[in-house]
């Protein structure tokens, strides 16, 4: 592979959670790797432990320090008007994107690329998991961290890869996928995206990247915008079909039924039907690639989980906390069914932090109606991420249309306890994209 031959490469966004991930795989290859990123997080002081450079500053002065860089790479989400995207677009060191190099390492395996605007992450870990467990793993690209490794990263001796299909900017286009999961296409990224047709037609074009159609996985709510998949849900006519479920323990209990086989005993401990289907099609995909059933009983059974994906931190008889990654209005709808499924008792307190004002204003009523479900709401500002300000979107308009009389907009995690009843019995929920990623620690150190 040519990427073997750059011994000193930058990230321009190094602390992203797929950015990171690459980091670690050319730090495995022996490369001197370094790069900038806005924050120092939690992602970065893992990355500097194993030698990796990072600046946190746009500083000229430390552009002479680049002159010895081989390969540049960057994620979509860096500003073209940052210093470093600037100073490799006018040298002559090859710059590429994120994807660009995905596709490159994993061109040669035989990858499983799972797609979606929600689910990616837990069913890509969920494979990936599977694999490790059976050996069968070779390099696994997860976006998120989890947690039975405390990593995105996973590399082992098999021939089979494990990546997120990025459909932001039409990333995924750059991969060579050998099987395709697609787990939803609810409207997202309305930025790139004219509507939700355009995003179909995206997810369309990607699926023909495939070089065996037959190997097209497809949940069952958008099974019926491609001619030939093999779908996977609760529904009877699905290819594989979810049965039987039942709650035991704080795990599903559930059986299969595949090829008109039945399957039975399968254990899988994170709440919500969204998460039984993520396991569906994680089964689904390792079936036809060829792992054991009883690989995937034991795989599925020990699987932990993504860090802020339906994350617990604290688990009280009267106090429950969960954190989870959900900024779109289909995310919090099944969270808050789940939650309210395994809590059924319990006020259910959320704390929401919205992401990008472009998505705040294209799903401004449909965020409102989500968060009305909610006992309690509290609102953090909007997290701009790579966006500037758009006028009259803000975290007041969301608000006021919030149907809701027990809500509140607030600054921080201090602020959010001069309202909380904590002598009530409840689930406090913190969901959001931004930087709310940091209340979990902060949270259980004023309990």
């Amino acid at each position: 592979m040519y990427l073997d031959n750059y011994k000193s490469i930058y990230f321009i966004g190094i602390g992203g959670i797929g950015m990171s991930a690459l980091a670690y795989y050319f730090v495995n290859l022996g490369a001197k790797v370094s790069g900038y990123d806005r924050n120092k997080t939690e992602l970065t002081k893992e990355l500097e432990k194993i030698g990796v450079e990072i600046s946190y500053d746009e500083n000229i002065d430390y552009l002479n320090d680049l002159e010895n860089i081989q390969l540049a790479i960057f994620t979509p989400a860096i500003n073209s008007k940052n210093i470093y995207f600037k100073y490799f677009k006018k040298s002559q060191v090859p710059l590429l994107k994120r994807s660009q190099i995905l596709g490159e390492i994993t061109k040669s395996l035989d990858t499983i690329a799972v797609a979606g605007t929600h689910g990616k992450t837990t069913t890509s870990s969920i494979i990936a998991h599977i694999l490790k467990s059976d050996n069968k793993d070779g390099l696994c690209f997860i976006g998120g961290i989890a947690s039975n490794y405390k990593s995105n990263f996973l590399i082992g001796e098999g021939n089979f890869s494990v990546v997120e299909a990025d459909e932001y900017d039409r990333s995924f286009m750059n991969l060579f996928p050998d099987t395709i999961v697609l787990t939803s296409m609810d409207a997202d990224h309305l930025d790139i995206y004219e509507n939700q047709d355009s995003l179909v037609k995206a997810f369309k074009d990607f699926t023909n990247l495939l070089k065996n159609n037959k190997k097209l996985i497809v949940e069952e709510n958008i099974s019926h915008f491609f001619k030939k998949n093999l779908s996977y849900g609760f529904k009877k006519d699905n290819d594989l079909q979810i049965i039987n479920i039942q709650i035991k323990e704080g795990s599903y209990l559930f059986d299969i039924v595949f090829k008109n086989q039945n399957y039975d005993s399968f254990v899988f401990k994170m709440p919500g039907s969204y998460n039984l289907l993520n396991a569906a099609g994680s089964i689904l995909a390792c079936l036809i690639n060829g792992i054991n059933v009883e690989s995937i009983k034991n795989g599925l059974k020990s699987y932990s989980g993504v860090k802020r994906r339906f994350d617990i931190h604290l688990s009280l008889p009267e106090f429950i906390y969960i954190d989870d990654y959900a900024h779109h209005p289909k995310e919090i709808d099944s969270l808050l069914s789940a939650v309210k499924s395994f809590y059924p008792q319990k006020l259910i307190v959320g704390v929401f932090q919205p992401h990008l004002y472009s998505r705040t204003r294209d799903f401004m009523d449909f965020f409102a109606e989500s968060l009305s479900g909610f006992d309690e709401i509290f609102l953090l500002p909007i997290y701009p991420a790579r966006e500037a300000p758009i006028e009259g979107v803000d975290s007041s308009v969301l608000m006021k249309k919030i149907k809701n009389n027990n809500k509140r907009i607030i600054n921080s995690v201090s602020e959010l306890f001069k309202f909380l009843n904590l002598d009530l019995d409840m689930v406090l929920l913190t969901l959001g994209a931004g930087d709310i990623d940091k209340w979990p620690e902060q949270i259980k150190k004023m309990l």
